[in-house]
């Protein structure tokens, strides 16, 4: 069989097959061979494929009207999704700007923050803080604000260079703190730096509440949580909450702020928002930083598919689904099956060093060794050798390195928030052999099963 040259270019040259159709958590390719969505995609599919009842909707949709430019028409799609979307968001978050993806809600987010604090005759204020490892999308505004080195080092000179705090990874600490105190100790590591970089300068922290693709479903003590909200109220600063990945059930609660009981002044969301039926991302904050905006002349952004009707008629759609399936509680509970399984690999696998998330986020971090957590060498490759090996058996996994994106190997689990006990069990077991593959290319122990 021959193939013809491809005209398109994305990240790599790595092959990849034809994809024929989705069904629920699996995906064909045209050979017929089937993979299990082990990552939503990129943590987007939180529905699953093919959903008949979204997929009737943007039908109907589309026999009526597919664009309509914002400047030029209101939309029941764009009206509806914003009303549910407020209802579904912390009490106070009633104010929905659509986008086509997680950068661009990042994006204006962070541009929306600038203008609100213009409005309120703070000009001084621009700096934006966020932590290293993070990831929060790819366009340079965005990128600025993400922390991880081989993504971000080739555009530094055409960045600003916005501060950094480290992320609380506190499961590499070795103190005698409790995991309290070293929350605590994270969240000092903000105030010291608003001090540093003078509180007249700095707008807004951002942060995802759940770490995505550069730390791998890290959830920081319980502690973290509330003493940014603190930290951030006592020098006037915007919270931003980044959850793109987090947002629309993946953890259990429809935004995962809900966890802690915080109310970000700013939330950005994408990815399950859509849930992969259409590009569709918003940002969301309260009538008291958008009104004065508005009032003032109004929000000086904007892009082409902002609020585009049959996006937003399946982002609607998705929304109906999460309520209706009772998908959010069924993350929770699904969840913590996942992480009791992967918890269980610890056993086998001594090079599997920690296992975190909350809800169906979840990961597993390789080490060299438990006791120094030290990373696996570089030279092995483990981060894309296993999802190889994966892919090969059937499963798609995703996997970065975790140390800034420089060292260590971390690999996301987190499949549709429809799977089931006896899928996750499927999952797993095509996940112990490629885990046994890899552990005998790369020369390392694995424990003998009970």
């Amino acid at each position: 069989m021959t193939t013809t040259p491809s005209h398109l270019f994305y990240q790599s040259r790595t092959p990849r097959p034809f994809l024929d159709r989705g069904e629920g958590i699996y995906l064909y390719d045209t050979t017929g061979k089937r993979y299990i969505d082990g990552t939503s995609g990129a943590m987007v599919s939180n529905i699953g494929h093919s959903n008949p009842n979204v997929l009737a909707k943007m039908k109907a949709q589309m026999d009526k009207a597919t664009f309509g430019y914002r400047l030029h028409f209101r939309t029941e799609p764009s009206e509806n999704l914003a009303a549910k979307t407020a209802a579904m968001m912390p009490e106070g978050l009633d104010r929905v700007f659509f986008v086509s993806g997680g950068s661009e809600a990042v994006e204006s987010a962070i541009k929306l923050a600038r203008q609100y604090a213009i409005v309120q005759g703070q000009e001084s204020r621009w700096k934006v803080i966020s932590r290293f490892p993070s990831y929060h999308g790819c366009t340079l505004g965005a990128l600025d604000l993400t922390g991880y080195d081989p993504l971000a080092r080739p555009f530094d000179p055409m960045m600003r260079g916005m501060p950094k705090v480290a992320a609380p990874v506190t499961y590499l600490d070795r103190d005698n703190l409790s995991e309290e105190e070293r929350g605590l100790k994270y969240a000092e590591m903000l105030r010291d730096e608003i001090i540093a970089q003078g509180p007249e300068t700095v707008l807004a922290f951002l942060m995802e509440p759940v770490g995505g693709a550069s730390t791998g479903a890290l959830v920081a003590p319980d502690s973290y949580y509330g003493r940014i909200r603190e930290i951030c109220d006592e020098f006037g600063i915007l919270l931003i909450y980044d959850e793109v990945m987090t947002g629309a059930g993946r953890t259990g609660k429809f935004i995962a702020a809900e966890h802690w009981g915080i109310t970000p002044d700013i939330v950005a969301l994408s990815k399950g928002f859509g849930a992969g039926y259409a590009p569709l991302g918003a940002t969301v904050a309260g009538a008291r930083i958008v009104e004065p905006i508005l009032d003032a002349g109004g929000f000086l952004h904007g892009f082409t598919y902002a609020g585009n009707p049959l996006a937003c008629s399946a982002g609607l759609a998705v929304l109906e689904e999460l309520e209706e399936q009772n998908l959010v509680s069924n993350a929770a509970n699904m969840g913590d099956v996942l992480l009791s399984r992967l918890h269980g690999l610890m056993d086998r696998y001594p090079f599997i060093g920690h296992v975190r998330g909350k809800g169906l986020l979840t990961a597993f971090e390789f080490v060299s060794d438990r006791d120094t957590m030290d990373p696996l060498p570089t030279a092995l490759n483990a981060h894309s050798r296993l999802v190889e090996l994966a892919y090969e058996r059937g499963l798609i996994t995703y996997s970065r390195r975790t140390r800034g994106g420089t060292a260590g190997d971390h690999f996301l689990v987190a499949p549709p928030l429809i799977i089931t006990e006896a899928q996750i069990d499927e999952m797993m077991a095509i996940l112990t052999d490629s885990l046994d593959a890899f552990a005998r290319e790369a020369g390392l122990d694995v424990e003998s099963a009970a």
